[in-house]
């Protein structure tokens, strides 16, 4: 197939049946071809010109802060401070000097925290460059946050250029140096991890992996993951202490912006990004305030959610807190939410037992098959009882057998397990096995 066939099977041009040319006629024909081709492709979008510098106008003039030099060179900061009257959703900044220490050294499972005061807590969060992590991945803004009187006090330490990472970490150590704990949202994974890799690459001390640390992430997670749709931070914002942002940049554009700032040097571009990382902060020690009441034995838990009592008590179990686990149990084993009172009960009883508490336990395991007939749980605690403490094998045996003609078993090992200590019940009582 000649050139020219191709290209007019390209332009969908019928061929004109014995149409011959000779070199030259086909060489033109060739030419008007390809032009008549190169005039159908859509005409190119115009690129846009490059975003120009704005170095007329200085980033102080658009975010209110301030060059400051170290010994390790320059960097820029934003200092800010909430006065003890200031809301944030539902909380009151200046509650948390009121924090029970004990129920934050619990949140954190670390009791070194319990000696401390409010005060002593640096609450941190940074944005970078991405959101990987490991060595490639530089923290561009640090915002921190403290308790000074009643006051809440915010800076935000940003390097405007690779060149001012080393100032700026450094001045974050003057600063965690007057601290003894940390506060973060997912800081044990993210933002700590980052850090301490920043400080072995530009040789200086980690003052802050070695601290106490009370990531929030995890409490807040085990509280209320149960009725969240996740478990980020701004949902927590959102679902837990009421604050609402509007107009927030999302996370995952952030480092798209710093480059874009090391590029155009146009300060509007980082006015989302140092409130996000402000409020961020702000929103963490919010939420300290909230998890640390709803673990604190002397706060009213009435206008609390059962739900959320109820995740409490597990956290006290888990934390091997049995008192505190078994006045918060105690209150939920009337609660008018069904799943949460039966809960209530099964945990309680199991305390109960674990403390030879065995009338009380009984008492509940009875509790449960009057709201709920044939519950394993129940059944088979309170046959063990009869059994081993009681010895009343008659009466432990008609409750297997009430049991195995009403229970609708999850699976086949249910039943072996009821019909085994059937078995042995009966054995036991001097009766025959059943078959």
């Amino acid at each position: 197939m000649t050139t020219i066939k191709r290209l007019r099977r390209l332009t969908g041009e019928a061929t004109k049946p014995g149409a011959d040319s000779n070199r030259a006629d086909e060489i033109s024909e060739l030419r008007r071809r390809i032009d008549e081709i190169v005039s159908r492709r859509p005409v190119a979008r115009e690129m846009s010109a490059p975003r120009p510098h704005t170095h007329n106008i200085a980033l102080h003039d658009v975010i209110r802060g301030e060059e400051v030099a170290n010994k390790c060179g320059k960097f820029f900061i934003v200092r800010g401070q909430h006065t003890a009257s200031a809301i944030h959703g539902n909380r009151r900044l200046k509650d948390i000097s009121a924090i029970d220490m004990k129920a934050a050294a619990l949140l954190a499972n670390d009791t070194d925290i319990a000696s401390f005061a409010c005060h002593d807590a640096l609450f941190l969060d940074t944005e970078t460059t991405g959101l990987a992590g490991g060595t490639g991945t530089f923290a561009f803004l640090i915002g921190v946050g403290w308790f000074d009187n009643e006051a809440f006090i915010t800076q935000q330490i940003f390097a405007r250029d690779f060149s001012e990472e080393r100032a700026g970490l450094s001045f974050l150590l003057e600063i965690a140096r007057g601290k003894k704990f940390l506060v973060t949202y997912n800081g044990k994974i993210f933002d700590i991890g980052i850090l301490s890799t920043r400080f072995i690459l530009n040789r200086l001390p980690d003052a802050l992996a070695p601290m106490p640390h009370l990531d929030l992430l995890h409490p807040a997670r085990r509280l209320f993951g149960h009725r969240l749709e996740n478990n980020r931070l701004s949902t927590m914002e959102r679902d837990i202490i009421e604050f609402q942002r509007y107009g927030d940049i999302p996370g995952s554009e952030i480092p798209q912006r710093y480059f874009d700032w090391l590029r155009y040097r146009d300060p509007h571009l980082l006015t989302d990004v140092f409130e996000h990382n402000r409020l961020d902060v702000v929103s963490m020690a919010a939420l300290s305030i909230h998890l640390a009441e709803l673990v604190d034995p002397r706060i009213d838990r009435h206008a609390r959610r059962h739900t959320d009592l109820l995740a409490a008590s597990r956290l006290f179990l888990d934390r091997g807190d049995h008192d505190r686990a078994q006045r918060i149990l105690e209150s939920l084993v009337d609660s008018n939410e069904p799943h949460v009172a039966l809960e209530a009960k099964r945990s309680l009883s199991l305390i109960y037992k674990r403390h030879g508490r065995w009338a009380e336990a009984a008492y509940l395991w009875k509790a449960i098959l009057q709201h709920e007939p044939g519950n394993l749980f129940a059944v088979e605690e309170l046959a063990k009882n009869l059994e081993h403490r009681e010895r009343n094998f008659t009466q432990a045996i008609d409750l297997i057998n009430q049991t195995l003609g009403q229970s609708n078993f999850r699976t086949g090992a249910e039943r072996d397990a009821l019909l085994y200590r059937l078995r042995r019940l009966q054995g036991r009582a001097g009766r025959s096995p059943k078959e």
